[in-house]
Protein backbone atom coordinates (compact mmCIF):
# COMPACT_ATOMS: atom_id res chain seq x y z
CA UNK A 1 0.00 0.00 0.00
CA UNK A 2 1.34 3.39 -1.03
CA UNK A 3 0.66 6.42 1.14
CA UNK A 4 1.01 9.59 -0.90
CA UNK A 5 1.36 12.33 1.70
CA UNK A 6 1.43 15.11 -0.88
CA UNK A 7 -1.86 13.93 -2.36
CA UNK A 8 -3.36 13.69 1.11
CA UNK A 9 -2.14 17.13 2.19
CA UNK A 10 -3.75 18.70 -0.85
CA UNK A 11 -7.12 17.73 0.63
CA UNK A 12 -6.63 19.92 3.73
CA UNK A 13 -7.25 23.59 2.85
CA UNK A 14 -6.13 24.83 6.28
CA UNK A 15 -2.58 23.58 5.68
CA UNK A 16 -2.14 26.32 3.07
CA UNK A 17 -1.86 28.84 5.90
CA UNK A 18 1.61 27.50 6.64
CA UNK A 19 1.27 26.40 10.25
CA UNK A 20 2.99 23.18 11.31
CA UNK A 21 0.29 21.15 13.05
CA UNK A 22 1.65 18.89 15.75
CA UNK A 23 -1.56 19.38 17.72
CA UNK A 24 -3.71 16.66 16.17
CA UNK A 25 -4.27 14.96 19.52
CA UNK A 26 -6.28 18.02 20.47
CA UNK A 27 -8.11 18.10 17.14
CA UNK A 28 -7.09 17.66 13.51
CA UNK A 29 -7.77 19.99 10.63
CA UNK A 30 -10.83 18.95 8.58
CA UNK A 31 -10.44 17.45 5.13
CA UNK A 32 -12.00 19.39 2.26
CA UNK A 33 -14.63 16.73 1.45
CA UNK A 34 -15.83 17.13 5.03
CA UNK A 35 -16.33 20.88 4.83
CA UNK A 36 -17.98 20.48 1.45
CA UNK A 37 -20.40 17.87 2.79
CA UNK A 38 -21.34 20.10 5.72
CA UNK A 39 -21.92 23.09 3.45
CA UNK A 40 -23.92 20.99 1.01
CA UNK A 41 -26.17 19.69 3.80
CA UNK A 42 -26.78 23.25 4.99
CA UNK A 43 -27.58 24.48 1.48
CA UNK A 44 -30.01 21.63 0.82
CA UNK A 45 -33.60 21.48 2.08
CA UNK A 46 -33.39 19.31 5.19
CA UNK A 47 -36.08 19.14 7.87
CA UNK A 48 -36.30 17.28 11.13
CA UNK A 49 -36.60 13.54 10.66
CA UNK A 50 -39.89 12.20 9.37
CA UNK A 51 -41.59 10.53 6.43
CA UNK A 52 -44.18 13.07 5.28
CA UNK A 53 -41.98 14.91 2.78
CA UNK A 54 -38.63 14.71 1.05
CA UNK A 55 -36.65 17.16 3.27
CA UNK A 56 -37.69 15.12 6.33
CA UNK A 57 -36.69 11.88 4.66
CA UNK A 58 -33.31 13.36 3.74
CA UNK A 59 -32.41 13.97 7.36
CA UNK A 60 -33.21 10.35 8.19
CA UNK A 61 -30.98 9.24 5.35
CA UNK A 62 -28.14 11.41 6.65
CA UNK A 63 -28.42 9.82 10.11
CA UNK A 64 -28.55 6.29 8.70
CA UNK A 65 -25.53 6.96 6.48
CA UNK A 66 -23.54 8.29 9.44
CA UNK A 67 -24.36 5.24 11.56
CA UNK A 68 -23.18 3.01 8.72
CA UNK A 69 -20.00 5.06 8.27
CA UNK A 70 -19.01 4.86 11.94
CA UNK A 71 -19.73 1.14 11.95
CA UNK A 72 -17.36 0.70 9.00
CA UNK A 73 -14.72 2.80 10.74
CA UNK A 74 -14.61 0.77 13.95
CA UNK A 75 -16.09 -2.59 12.97
CA UNK A 76 -19.41 -2.16 14.75
CA UNK A 77 -23.10 -2.55 13.97
CA UNK A 78 -24.87 0.52 12.53
CA UNK A 79 -27.83 -0.24 14.81
CA UNK A 80 -25.55 0.20 17.81
CA UNK A 81 -24.12 3.64 16.95
CA UNK A 82 -25.34 6.55 19.09
CA UNK A 83 -24.34 10.16 18.42
CA UNK A 84 -23.72 13.11 20.69
CA UNK A 85 -21.87 16.43 20.91
CA UNK A 86 -18.69 15.02 22.47
CA UNK A 87 -17.09 11.89 23.87
CA UNK A 88 -17.32 13.43 27.33
CA UNK A 89 -21.07 14.02 27.04
CA UNK A 90 -21.67 10.50 25.74
CA UNK A 91 -19.58 8.89 28.47
CA UNK A 92 -21.48 10.79 31.14
CA UNK A 93 -24.74 9.63 29.57
CA UNK A 94 -23.68 5.98 29.55
CA UNK A 95 -22.27 6.23 33.09
CA UNK A 96 -25.48 7.75 34.48
CA UNK A 97 -27.62 5.19 32.69
CA UNK A 98 -25.59 2.12 33.64
CA UNK A 99 -25.25 3.15 37.27
CA UNK A 100 -29.04 3.36 37.71
CA UNK A 101 -28.93 -0.38 38.34
CA UNK A 102 -25.86 -0.45 40.58
CA UNK A 103 -25.97 -0.98 44.33
CA UNK A 104 -23.87 0.26 47.23
CA UNK A 105 -20.51 -1.51 47.18
CA UNK A 106 -20.49 -2.13 43.44
CA UNK A 107 -17.14 -1.25 41.88
CA UNK A 108 -15.62 0.41 38.84
CA UNK A 109 -12.01 0.10 37.71
CA UNK A 110 -10.42 3.15 36.11
CA UNK A 111 -6.84 3.80 35.02
CA UNK A 112 -4.33 6.55 35.68
CA UNK A 113 -3.41 6.47 31.99
CA UNK A 114 -6.80 7.70 30.82
CA UNK A 115 -8.14 11.09 29.78
CA UNK A 116 -10.33 12.41 32.58
CA UNK A 117 -13.40 11.94 30.37
CA UNK A 118 -13.03 8.18 30.92
CA UNK A 119 -12.32 8.59 34.63
CA UNK A 120 -14.51 11.24 36.25
CA UNK A 121 -17.89 10.09 34.86
CA UNK A 122 -17.30 6.69 36.47
CA UNK A 123 -15.88 8.07 39.72
CA UNK A 124 -18.89 10.36 40.02
CA UNK A 125 -21.38 7.49 39.79
CA UNK A 126 -20.71 6.89 43.49
CA UNK A 127 -19.42 3.36 42.91
CA UNK A 128 -16.39 2.10 44.81
CA UNK A 129 -13.37 3.07 42.71
CA UNK A 130 -10.31 0.93 42.11
CA UNK A 131 -7.29 2.35 40.28
CA UNK A 132 -5.06 0.71 37.69
CA UNK A 133 -1.61 2.29 37.84
CA UNK A 134 0.80 3.20 35.06
CA UNK A 135 4.37 1.90 35.21
CA UNK A 136 6.03 5.30 35.09
CA UNK A 137 9.38 3.82 34.04
CA UNK A 138 8.05 1.98 31.00
CA UNK A 139 4.89 3.93 30.26
CA UNK A 140 2.91 0.68 30.18
CA UNK A 141 -0.42 -0.14 31.81
CA UNK A 142 0.35 -3.60 33.25
CA UNK A 143 -2.37 -6.15 32.58
CA UNK A 144 -1.66 -8.38 35.57
CA UNK A 145 -2.82 -5.78 38.08
CA UNK A 146 -6.34 -6.15 36.72
CA UNK A 147 -6.53 -9.70 38.09
CA UNK A 148 -6.36 -8.19 41.56
CA UNK A 149 -8.51 -5.14 40.83
CA UNK A 150 -11.45 -6.91 39.16
CA UNK A 151 -13.74 -8.97 41.33
CA UNK A 152 -17.33 -10.15 41.74
CA UNK A 153 -18.56 -6.62 42.58
CA UNK A 154 -16.92 -5.02 39.54
CA UNK A 155 -19.57 -3.53 37.26
CA UNK A 156 -17.41 -1.74 34.74
CA UNK A 157 -13.78 -1.39 33.64
CA UNK A 158 -12.89 1.85 31.86
CA UNK A 159 -9.69 1.87 29.83
CA UNK A 160 -8.19 3.83 26.97
CA UNK A 161 -7.30 2.32 23.61
CA UNK A 162 -4.39 4.79 23.45
CA UNK A 163 -3.10 7.45 25.81
CA UNK A 164 -3.58 11.00 24.59
CA UNK A 165 -0.64 12.01 26.81
CA UNK A 166 2.09 9.53 25.94
CA UNK A 167 0.72 7.54 23.01
CA UNK A 168 0.88 4.24 24.92
CA UNK A 169 -1.46 1.60 23.48
CA UNK A 170 -2.49 -0.67 26.36
CA UNK A 171 -3.30 -4.34 25.88
CA UNK A 172 -7.06 -3.78 26.00
CA UNK A 173 -8.19 -7.22 24.90
CA UNK A 174 -6.56 -9.15 27.82
CA UNK A 175 -7.97 -6.57 30.23
CA UNK A 176 -11.41 -7.02 28.68
CA UNK A 177 -11.09 -10.80 28.94
CA UNK A 178 -10.44 -10.51 32.70
CA UNK A 179 -13.37 -8.13 33.09
CA UNK A 180 -15.78 -10.29 31.13
CA UNK A 181 -14.77 -13.40 33.07
CA UNK A 182 -15.94 -11.57 36.21
CA UNK A 183 -19.18 -10.42 34.59
CA UNK A 184 -18.12 -6.78 34.19
CA UNK A 185 -18.57 -4.57 31.16
CA UNK A 186 -15.75 -2.67 29.43
CA UNK A 187 -15.90 0.96 28.28
CA UNK A 188 -13.07 1.84 25.90
CA UNK A 189 -12.01 5.41 25.17
CA UNK A 190 -11.05 5.29 21.51
CA UNK A 191 -10.79 9.04 20.98
CA UNK A 192 -7.01 9.05 20.48
CA UNK A 193 -6.57 5.57 18.99
CA UNK A 194 -9.17 5.76 16.22
CA UNK A 195 -7.27 8.53 14.46
CA UNK A 196 -4.05 6.54 14.18
CA UNK A 197 -4.70 2.84 13.71
CA UNK A 198 -7.19 0.34 12.31
CA UNK A 199 -9.95 -0.31 14.85
CA UNK A 200 -11.99 -3.43 15.57
CA UNK A 201 -14.23 -3.05 18.60
CA UNK A 202 -14.97 -6.77 18.79
CA UNK A 203 -11.28 -7.68 18.77
CA UNK A 204 -10.68 -5.19 21.57
CA UNK A 205 -13.45 -6.72 23.66
CA UNK A 206 -15.17 -3.35 24.06
CA UNK A 207 -18.78 -3.40 25.24
CA UNK A 208 -18.80 0.35 24.59
CA UNK A 209 -16.36 2.28 22.39
CA UNK A 210 -16.39 6.06 22.12
CA UNK A 211 -14.75 8.16 19.41
CA UNK A 212 -14.72 11.81 18.29
CA UNK A 213 -14.76 12.70 14.61
CA UNK A 214 -12.72 15.88 14.99
CA UNK A 215 -9.73 13.74 15.92
CA UNK A 216 -9.85 12.04 12.50
CA UNK A 217 -10.40 14.89 10.02
CA UNK A 218 -14.10 15.31 10.73
CA UNK A 219 -16.40 17.77 12.51
CA UNK A 220 -16.88 18.28 16.25
CA UNK A 221 -19.25 15.38 16.82
CA UNK A 222 -18.89 12.05 18.61
CA UNK A 223 -20.26 8.52 18.67
CA UNK A 224 -20.43 5.70 21.16
CA UNK A 225 -20.72 2.22 19.71
CA UNK A 226 -22.13 -0.88 21.36
CA UNK A 227 -23.84 -4.06 20.26
CA UNK A 228 -27.59 -3.43 19.92
CA UNK A 229 -28.13 -6.10 22.57
CA UNK A 230 -26.02 -4.11 25.01
CA UNK A 231 -28.17 -1.01 24.49
CA UNK A 232 -31.47 -2.86 24.77
CA UNK A 233 -31.81 -3.12 28.59
CA UNK A 234 -30.57 0.44 29.18
CA UNK A 235 -33.06 3.26 29.55
CA UNK A 236 -31.76 6.79 30.09
CA UNK A 237 -33.96 9.53 31.48
CA UNK A 238 -35.53 11.29 28.51
CA UNK A 239 -38.43 13.38 27.28
CA UNK A 240 -41.75 11.54 27.05
CA UNK A 241 -42.27 12.01 23.29
CA UNK A 242 -38.66 11.42 22.25
CA UNK A 243 -37.84 8.11 20.52
CA UNK A 244 -38.02 5.02 22.71
CA UNK A 245 -35.98 2.70 20.51
CA UNK A 246 -32.22 2.22 20.66
CA UNK A 247 -29.91 3.87 19.80
CA UNK A 248 -32.24 6.87 19.24
CA UNK A 249 -33.31 7.12 22.87
CA UNK A 250 -29.71 7.90 23.85
CA UNK A 251 -29.55 10.91 21.49
CA UNK A 252 -30.97 13.96 23.21
CA UNK A 253 -32.69 16.55 21.06
CA UNK A 254 -32.37 17.02 17.32
CA UNK A 255 -29.16 15.68 15.88
CA UNK A 256 -26.85 17.94 13.87
CA UNK A 257 -27.59 16.68 10.38
CA UNK A 258 -24.94 18.85 8.74
CA UNK A 259 -22.23 17.56 11.10
CA UNK A 260 -23.35 13.98 10.53
CA UNK A 261 -23.00 14.56 6.79
CA UNK A 262 -19.47 15.77 7.46
CA UNK A 263 -18.76 12.75 9.65
CA UNK A 264 -19.73 10.38 6.86
CA UNK A 265 -17.50 12.30 4.47
CA UNK A 266 -14.61 11.97 6.92
CA UNK A 267 -14.93 8.18 7.01
CA UNK A 268 -15.12 8.09 3.22
CA UNK A 269 -11.99 10.23 3.12
CA UNK A 270 -10.12 7.84 5.43
CA UNK A 271 -11.24 4.97 3.22
CA UNK A 272 -9.40 6.64 0.35
CA UNK A 273 -6.03 7.08 2.06
CA UNK A 274 -4.70 3.94 0.38
CA UNK A 275 -5.29 3.02 -3.24
CA UNK A 276 -7.15 -0.25 -2.70
CA UNK A 277 -10.46 -1.69 -3.82
CA UNK A 278 -13.22 -3.35 -1.83
CA UNK A 279 -16.09 -2.33 0.40
CA UNK A 280 -15.69 0.69 2.67
CA UNK A 281 -14.70 -1.34 5.73
CA UNK A 282 -11.92 -3.02 3.73
CA UNK A 283 -10.70 0.32 2.40
CA UNK A 284 -10.84 1.98 5.82
CA UNK A 285 -8.67 -0.76 7.33
CA UNK A 286 -6.18 -0.45 4.47
CA UNK A 287 -6.15 3.34 4.61
CA UNK A 288 -5.62 3.47 8.36
CA UNK A 289 -2.87 0.85 8.16
CA UNK A 290 -1.06 2.91 5.51
CA UNK A 291 -1.48 6.10 7.54
CA UNK A 292 -0.23 4.36 10.68
CA UNK A 293 2.92 3.20 8.91
CA UNK A 294 3.58 6.74 7.68
CA UNK A 295 2.98 8.26 11.11
CA UNK A 296 5.14 5.77 12.98
CA UNK A 297 7.99 6.45 10.57
CA UNK A 298 7.75 10.13 11.44
CA UNK A 299 7.55 9.25 15.13
CA UNK A 300 10.84 7.35 14.90
CA UNK A 301 12.42 10.41 13.29
CA UNK A 302 11.08 12.71 16.01
CA UNK A 303 12.14 10.44 18.86
CA UNK A 304 15.64 10.07 17.42
CA UNK A 305 16.01 13.84 17.19
CA UNK A 306 14.66 14.47 20.68
CA UNK A 307 16.95 11.77 22.04
CA UNK A 308 20.00 13.65 20.76
CA UNK A 309 19.12 16.75 22.80
CA UNK A 310 20.35 16.39 26.38
CA UNK A 311 17.95 19.12 27.52
CA UNK A 312 14.92 17.01 26.57
CA UNK A 313 13.17 14.64 28.96
CA UNK A 314 10.59 12.42 27.26
CA UNK A 315 7.64 10.90 29.11
CA UNK A 316 8.02 7.12 28.66
CA UNK A 317 5.56 5.32 26.40
CA UNK A 318 4.83 1.65 25.94
CA UNK A 319 6.31 -0.61 23.30
CA UNK A 320 3.13 -0.31 21.25
CA UNK A 321 2.15 3.30 20.77
CA UNK A 322 0.49 6.00 18.73
CA UNK A 323 2.58 8.84 17.24
CA UNK A 324 2.29 11.15 20.25
CA UNK A 325 5.18 12.39 22.42
CA UNK A 326 5.16 14.37 25.66
CA UNK A 327 8.40 16.02 26.73
CA UNK A 328 9.96 18.86 28.68
CA UNK A 329 12.91 21.13 28.01
CA UNK A 330 15.19 21.55 31.02
CA UNK A 331 14.83 24.90 32.72
CA UNK A 332 11.71 25.97 30.83
CA UNK A 333 8.03 25.76 31.67
CA UNK A 334 6.04 23.73 29.11
CA UNK A 335 3.78 26.73 28.46
CA UNK A 336 6.83 28.82 27.53
CA UNK A 337 8.16 26.14 25.20
CA UNK A 338 4.78 25.89 23.49
CA UNK A 339 4.50 29.68 23.21
CA UNK A 340 7.96 30.06 21.69
CA UNK A 341 7.24 27.30 19.17
CA UNK A 342 3.93 29.01 18.44
CA UNK A 343 5.81 32.18 17.60
CA UNK A 344 7.47 30.12 14.87
CA UNK A 345 4.07 28.91 13.60
CA UNK A 346 4.59 25.46 15.11
CA UNK A 347 1.46 24.25 16.89
CA UNK A 348 1.94 21.98 19.91
CA UNK A 349 -0.02 21.48 23.13
CA UNK A 350 1.08 21.96 26.72
CA UNK A 351 -0.25 21.19 30.19
CA UNK A 352 -1.97 17.95 31.22
CA UNK A 353 -4.33 17.68 28.19
CA UNK A 354 -6.97 16.36 30.65
CA UNK A 355 -4.75 13.35 31.44
CA UNK A 356 -4.93 14.51 35.05
CA UNK A 357 -4.15 11.24 36.81
CA UNK A 358 -1.11 10.49 34.66
CA UNK A 359 0.54 13.83 35.26
CA UNK A 360 -0.30 13.75 38.97
CA UNK A 361 1.27 10.30 39.26
CA UNK A 362 4.35 11.46 37.31
CA UNK A 363 4.72 14.48 39.60
CA UNK A 364 4.55 16.90 36.65
CA UNK A 365 1.13 18.47 36.86
CA UNK A 366 1.97 21.05 39.52
CA UNK A 367 4.84 22.36 37.40
CA UNK A 368 2.95 22.67 34.13
CA UNK A 369 2.70 19.15 32.77
CA UNK A 370 4.57 18.71 29.50
CA UNK A 371 4.74 19.72 25.85
CA UNK A 372 2.91 17.40 23.47
CA UNK A 373 3.80 16.84 19.83
CA UNK A 374 1.22 14.69 18.09
CA UNK A 375 1.85 13.49 14.55
CA UNK A 376 -1.01 13.02 12.11
CA UNK A 377 -1.04 11.59 8.61
CA UNK A 378 -0.75 15.01 6.97
CA UNK A 379 2.58 15.70 8.69
CA UNK A 380 5.86 15.27 6.78
CA UNK A 381 9.50 14.45 7.50
CA UNK A 382 10.40 18.04 6.66
CA UNK A 383 7.97 19.29 9.30
CA UNK A 384 9.48 16.97 11.90
CA UNK A 385 12.94 18.32 11.05
CA UNK A 386 11.68 21.89 11.35
CA UNK A 387 10.22 21.16 14.78
CA UNK A 388 13.52 19.68 15.93
CA UNK A 389 15.45 22.63 14.54
CA UNK A 390 13.12 25.07 16.30
CA UNK A 391 13.61 23.26 19.62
Amino acid sequence: MIFDVDRVRAQYPALAEGFLHFDGAGGTQPAEPVTEAIARAMRTAVSNRGTAHEPARRSGEIVAAARSAVADLVGGDPAGVAFGPSATALTYLVARTLSQGWESGDEVVVSRLDHDANVRPWVQTGATVKWADVDLKTGELPVEQYRELIGPRTKLVAVTAASNATGTVPAVQPIADIAHAAGAQVYVDGVHATAHRPTDVAALGADFYVTSAYKWSGPHYAAVIADPGVWEPLHPVKLIPSPSGAPDRFEYGTLSFELLAGLTAAVDFLAGLADVEGDRRTRVLAGMAAAEKHELGLLDRLLAGLGEDERVTICPAGAERCPTVSFRLAGEAPADTARRLGERNICVSHGDYYAVEYFEAAGLRATGGAVRASIYHYNTADEVDRLLEAL
